[in-house]
This record gives C-alpha cells, sequence and structure tokens, in this order.
C-alpha cells in the first residue's frame, strides 16, 4: 500500500557539503511553500487556545531544528502585535542556516542532545523537523531531549504520512512552479512523515505517557505535552 511504510529515501538539502549561497537559496524557496502552507497557523491558533491567553503573555520558546529562524521571527512578530512578548532560540545542527536568522538568539546543537539546563524554556516546538531523523531511537532521544528542556509544555509539528497530503502537495509545487529540488524533497518529506501510531509509541518510549497525538486539518500531525498538566492527572 502506498505510503505504508515509513521512506528513509534522503532529501537534498539534508546534504551536508552544501555551499552558504545553496542553503540561502534553498530556505528562500521554502519560505515560499511555507507561506502557501501556512506554517505559523498551529501556533497561532491552537497552541495559544491550548496554553490559554494569560500564559501567552510572555513565553521563552526553543524552536528545534529552527533553520534560518523564520518561524520564531514570525511568531516572535505575530505576539508582539497582540501585546505579548515572546523571545525565541533558534536550534539548528547547520551553522549556515543559523546565520541566515535576522535576528535572536541562535545555538548549534544536536536535538537528541540539547545544550541547555532542564527546564530552560517555557515551550518546546519544532515544525517539520522530526522527519529528518532516520532512527527510531534518536526520534526518542529527541522527545525526551525536548520534554527536559521545558519547564511547561512541548509541541511539535510534523508532515502526516498520507496520499491526500502528498497529491495536495504535488500540485502546491507543481502551481508555485518551485525547483526540482524543493519539488523532490517536499514530496520525500510526506514519504518520510508520520502516522499517529508511530509517535505515540515513540512517545511512550520517551516517556511521554500522558501527552497527546492528533491530526491538524489531516495533514499535519502533532504532539503536545505541558508538565503541568501531567502532575494534576497523577
Amino acid at each position: 500500500m502506498f505510503l505504508r511504510q515509513r521512506s528513509r529515501q534522503a532529501e537534498y538539502t539534508d546534504a551536508p557539503d552544501l555551499s552558504a549561497e545553496v542553503v540561502a537559496s534553498n530556505y528562500r524557496e521554502l519560505a515560499r511553500v511555507n507561506r502557501v502552507l501556512m506554517f505559523t497557523d498551529p501556533f497561532q491558533r491552537h497552541l495559544v487556545r491550548w496554553l490559554g491567553p494569560e500564559r501567552c503573555r510572555e513565553l521563552s520558546i526553543l524552536d528545534l531544528g529552527a533553520g534560518d529562524g523564520r518561524l520564531g521571527l514570525n511568531l516572535s512578530a505575530w505576539a508582539g502585535r497582540q501585546g505579548w512578548r515572546w523571545t525565541v532560540t533558534n536550534l539548528d545542527m547547520n551553522p549556515l542556516a543559523l546565520r541566515l536568522a535576522p535576528r535572536g538568539r541562535s545555538v548549534a546543537g544536536a536535538v537528541q542532545a540539547l545544550p541547555f539546563a532542564d527546564g530552560s524554556f517555557d515551550v518546546v516546538i519544532a515544525l517539520q523537523m522530526t522527519h529528518h531523523l532516520d532512527r527510531e531511537e534518536t526520534v526518542v532521544a529527541h522527545f525526551r531531549e525536548a520534554w527536559r528542556v521545558t519547564r511547561d509544555a512541548l509541541y511539535i509539528s510534523d508532515v502526516h504520512r498520507n496520499a491526500m497530503t502528498y497529491a495536495m502537495l504535488w500540485v502546491v509545487l507543481k502551481v508555485m512552479r518551485v525547483t526540482p529540488l524543493m519539488s523532490h524533497d517536499g514530496l520525500v518529506s510526506v514519504k518520510r512523515g508520520w502516522r499517529i501510531g508511530e509517535w505515540e509509541a515513540l512517545a511512550r518510549a520517551a516517556g511521554l505517557d500522558r501527552s497527546r497525538v492528533w491530526l491538524y486539518y489531516g495533514s499535519r500531525i502533532m504532539l503536545q505535552a505541558r508538565k503541568g498538566a501531567m502532575r494534576k492527572v497523577e
């Protein structure tokens, strides 16, 4: 069955030997696609409802796999328009990508071994990063580390692996006339994406027994958990 098994096919933009110019070009193209796909929507809509407006007035946020920091920049600007203050720290393995971040704190590091103390941030987020990890044990370490460094909430979003998402993205990329490289990687990202049962098993392995895994409009898989909520249940 199509997309039944998660692919390990490599994405071109993950190659470690790309030049600074190519990395910058890739992120400019990715920004075009992400704007069309409303990449900030889950964080502006559901995250705020989940945490509550009062809690959202001031947040320190760690963005895992932040790349050029565009997500944090957009979220900080949006929060400012609400009269809130969101301070975002960008973490990524690629220092060339982090150099593109216009402002804010950027740290080079691996998501499975975060260079931060326990409870360093109010919220830890990730957008379309987890599918770049090949091994299940690496994903478990990523979830566990993200949980360790948040003092309140964990909110991770990635691609839902299904035929409808694949077909929708194929059409969007064709209409936008993106580069062949971006078209290839966009479709591969769906093949490398996740199903609910897979993330539930990985979350349990990471010790997140009371986390919630769900679908956002069918095309994104979400993982959310709060430490305060877990304490109340216990």
